[in-house]
C-alpha cells in the first residue's frame, strides 16, 4: 500500500467515524429527515444546503448563531450563503419588518420605499443610472441576459468556467442539465490569451460578456484586475454589454467590486443581502439600456413580478443600506475578513496536507490543494475527502460552514467568534495532519 493510499483510507476512515458522531448527535434532524423525504424529493427543496448522511434542521437563529432541533447551536460562518450579512436579529432590520407589517403588505401598488431602495442603490453604484428590481439573482441574472440580447439584437454570451449566475445559470466542472438554453460560449477565468480569442471567434453574435468579479459558488476565486480591464476595453471599443454579477460581491465595498477596481461595466446584477434577508434582486445599469423598461415608450420591454415591490423587502432593505450597512460598515467588515483569511492561512501553512483559504474580506473558501488558485483548472487535484472531514469537525466543534468550505462573516461577529473559528482550524490542522503522514 502506498502513502498516498494509506492517506487516503485513514481519511476516509475518520469521516466515517465523524458520520457516526454526527448521527448520533443529530436523532430530531434524522427524523425530521425522513417526514420532508416523503414529500420533498431526497427531504430537500434546495440542493446546496443538503447534506449526507443527511441534514440537520434548524430550528432558531440569533445574532450570528443558529440552533437545530436537537438543540446544538452553532457560530453560522455561511452566512446564509452572503445573504446573511446582518446576522439574524438586527434590531434596526426588525422594526423595520414590523413597521411594514403593521402598515400591510400586498398592496398591489406602488410604495414609496421602492424609490428609496433604487436611489440608495444607484448612489452607490455609479455604473447603475438606473434599476429594476426582481425576487432574486436568478432573475436578475435573466433579466440582464435577456435585456442584452434584446437591445443588442444579437444571440451569444460569453460565460466563464466556474462560474454560477443563479439556479439556471450553473457553469461548474459539471455541466448542470437544468441550465437556460442560451448559445452561451464557455471562456477560462483569469486566463485572456483563451478568452480573447474566444471573444474574436464569436464577435459578429455577441450579446454580452457576464462575469463575477469574483467566482462565489467556484470558490471565492478572485479575477485578476488586469482581466477585468481588457474585459472592459474589448467589450467597449466593440459595443458589446459588459455584465458583472455582484450578487455576492456587493458586499466587499460601499460600490462592490466595481468601485474597488475603478471598471464600470454597462449592467449589474445585485441580490443576497440587500434585501435584509427577504427575497430580494436586481438588476440595472446604462440609462440607454434601462430606459428600454419604460412603459410609456412605444417599444418599451415588459417586466413583471408579483413581489418584486413587496413591503418586507422594500422596507427592510432600505433600514439595512441607509442605517446598518454603510459604506465605513463595509470597508470594516472586508478589513476584519482579509485579517481572518491572513491568519487561516498562516495556520493552514502548517498542515501536512495542502490547505489554503481564498477569497476578499468578508467571503472566502477553504481549498485542500497546492499552487494558486485562478480558476477551477487549478482545483482539480484538491483533496475532497479532506474538506468534508473538515466540514464535519467544524460541526462537531459548533460551527456551521458551507459543506463545501465556504465561509462568509456577519455583522454581529466580534473577536470571539473569530478566534473561536482560527482556534478550531488549527485543531484540525494538529490533530487530522498524521492522517496524510
Amino acid at each position: 500500500m502506498t502513502a498516498q493510499t494509506s492517506g487516503s483510507t485513514a481519511i476516509q476512515h475518520a469521516i466515517d467515524e465523524a458520520k457516526s458522531r454526527y448521527r448520533a448527535s443529530n436523532p430530531k434532524s434524522w427524523a425530521q429527515h425522513q417526514k420532508a423525504a416523503r414529500v420533498l424529493p431526497g427531504g430537500n427543496t434546495r440542493t446546496v444546503l443538503f447534506s449526507d448522511p443527511f441534514p440537520i434542521t434548524l430550528a432558531s437563529a440569533e445574532g450570528c448563531r443558529v440552533t437545530s432541533l436537537d438543540g446544538q447551536t452553532y457560530t453560522d460562518f455561511l452566512g446564509e450563503f452572503t445573504a446573511g450579512l446582518y446576522g439574524h436579529s438586527d434590531p434596526i432590520l426588525k422594526q423595520a419588518m414590523m413597521l411594514a407589517m403593521e402598515s400591510g403588505w400586498v398592496r398591489g401598488g406602488h410604495i414609496e420605499q421602492e424609490e428609496q431602495l433604487a436611489s440608495l442603490i444607484c448612489n452607490r453604484f455609479p455604473s447603475i443610472a438606473q434599476i429594476r428590481f426582481a425576487n432574486s439573482g436568478t432573475e436578475a441574472t435573466l433579466y440582464a441576459l435577456s435585456s442584452a440580447r434584446v437591445v443588442s439584437g444579437k444571440n451569444k454570451v460569453v460565460v466563464f468556467e466556474g462560474a454560477y449566475h443563479g439556479g439556471v445559470f450553473t457553469f461548474g466542472a459539471q455541466v448542470s442539465p437544468l441550465t437556460a438554453p442560451f448559445d452561451f460560449v464557455r471562456a477560462p477565468y483569469n486566463n485572456w490569451e483563451e478568452t480573447e480569442a474566444l471573444l474574436n471567434a464569436n464577435k459578429d453574435d455577441l450579446a454580452c460578456v457576464i462575469i463575477e468579479p469574483m467566482q462565489g459558488s467556484g470558490g471565492c476565486i478572485v479575477a485578476d484586475p488586469d482581466f477585468l480591464r481588457a474585459l472592459r476595453d474589448w467589450t467597449k471599443a466593440r459595443g458589446v454589454i459588459l455584465i458583472f454579477d455582484e450578487v455576492q460581491t456587493s458586499r466587499l465595498a460601499g460600490g462592490g467590486l466595481q468601485g474597488v477596481y475603478g471598471i464600470e461595466p454597462d449592467m449589474t446584477t445585485l441580490g443576497k443581502y440587500i434585501g435584509g434577508g427577504f427575497s430580494f434582486g436586481a438588476f440595472g445599469g446604462r440609462a440607454d439600456i434601462m430606459e428600454r423598461f419604460n412603459p410609456l415608450r412605444p417599444d418599451y420591454i415588459a417586466h413583471a413580478g408579483t413581489f418584486n415591490n413587496n413591503v418586507f423587502t422594500m422596507s427592510v432593505g432600505v433600514a439595512g443600506l441607509s442605517k446598518v450597512y454603510t459604506p465605513e460598515a463595509a470597508a470594516a467588515l472586508t478589513s476584519r475578513g482579509d485579517a481572518l483569511r491572513n491568519r487561516l492561512n498562516e495556520i493552514a501553512s502548517n498542515a501536512s496536507f495542502p490547505m489554503q483559504f481564498t477569497g476578499i474580506g468578508s467571503m472566502m473558501n477553504v481549498h485542500m490543494c497546492e499552487g494558486p488558485v485562478r480558476s477551477i483548472r487549478d482545483l482539480v487535484g484538491s483533496n475532497l475527502p479532506l474538506r468534508d472531514l473538515f466540514y464535519f469537525d467544524l460541526v462537531e466543534q459548533g460551527y456551521w460552514p458551507a459543506r463545501r468550505g465556504m465561509f462568509n462573516l456577519s455583522l454581529p461577529m466580534g473577536d470571539a467568534e473569530i478566534s473561536g473559528l482560527t482556534d478550531v482550524v488549527a485543531r484540525f490542522v494538529r490533530d487530522r495532519s498524521a492522517l496524510t503522514q
